[in-house]
């Protein structure tokens, strides 16, 4: 039996290069069972690092896939969608209210993040996206504040900071991230003075 890194790989090349594996790769995301799901979706997320513009007609069924039960469909699926940001934003920002969802995921530490990730993204591209999702990310500092994840959920919140951000969201999480700035640690402390920098 072929090792699944190997098969994720295999798929991922055959879908760069045919639009017909690319298009079966996608249906999967709706029609396999859990496990294909699971596959297809690490796959589709492994063609949007190699070149992001193969699915931008993808998008609302990659949407679509964050309703699925199984933790890694959906964050595969939410890191895909946050690199094809840059392709299109609006065609992304679609996915806000999944994202929301997947943001309070009580089971997978994996999916929050990237959640994290993409409403940093996506509310970074304009003033008005980030009035919509920074109540959100304000929730996820205020609720994942020292878990496991935090850490790397602080580097997207360091790039949404240098977003193109309403001046109301850049005095809220400079007010937000005061205290960790001056009162924080290591890390912390270094990331919350970093943000503070850049909305200045």
């Amino acid at each position: 039996m072929s090792n699944r890194t190997d098969d994720v790989k295999t798929m991922a090349d055959e879908a760069l290069k045919s639009d017909k594996a690319l298009a079966k790769l996608t249906e999967t995301l709706s029609v396999g069972t859990r496990r294909e799901r699971q596959v297809a979706a690490s796959a589709i997320h492994a063609v949007a690092r190699e070149d992001a513009s193969k699915l931008t007609g993808s998008i609302d069924v990659l949407i679509d896939a964050l309703n699925r039960p199984e933790g890694q469909t959906r964050w595969e699926c939410l890191e895909a969608l946050t690199i094809l940001v840059d392709q299109d934003a609006r065609s992304c920002s679609k996915a806000i209210q999944e994202a929301e969802t997947a943001l309070f995921d009580e089971e997978s530490g994996m999916v929050r993040l990237a959640a994290m990730r993409f409403l940093c993204k996506i509310g970074a591209t304009t003033a008005n996206r980030s009035e919509k999702v920074w109540p959100l990310i304000d929730e996820g500092i205020q609720c994942y504040h020292g878990d496991l994840e935090f850490n790397d959920m602080l580097i997207a919140i360091v790039d949404f900071s240098n977003g193109k951000l309403a001046d109301s969201v850049k005095a809220e999480l400079a007010e937000r991230m005061a205290f960790d700035s001056t009162n924080g640690k290591g890390t912390l402390k270094k990331r919350a003075t970093q943000i503070i920098e850049n909305l200045k």
